[in-house]
């Protein structure tokens, strides 16, 4: 009587690998977060440009135009 031989299966190196999806909302809060953070420190009223560097004051302008009022 012989012994049955079991045939080994070959996975593609892909199926290895974790795959992680992640809901809209995960991603979505924590920049929400970031931009309540943004404006609570440096609120649209009061962000304008030092002398030294008018760079980083339009920046903020057009951060603060693109959020709603």
């Amino acid at each position: 009587m012989s012994a049955r031989t079991h045939t080994r299966t070959h996975r593609p190196a892909a199926t290895d690998t974790v795959e992680v999806r992640l809901p809209w909302w995960a991603v979505a809060l924590p920049a929400l977060a970031f931009a309540a953070l943004l404006l609570l420190i440096v609120e649209p009223g009061q962000a304008h440009a030092s002398a030294g560097d008018p760079a980083l004051g339009r920046l903020l302008g057009h951060i603060a135009g693109l959020l709603p009022a």
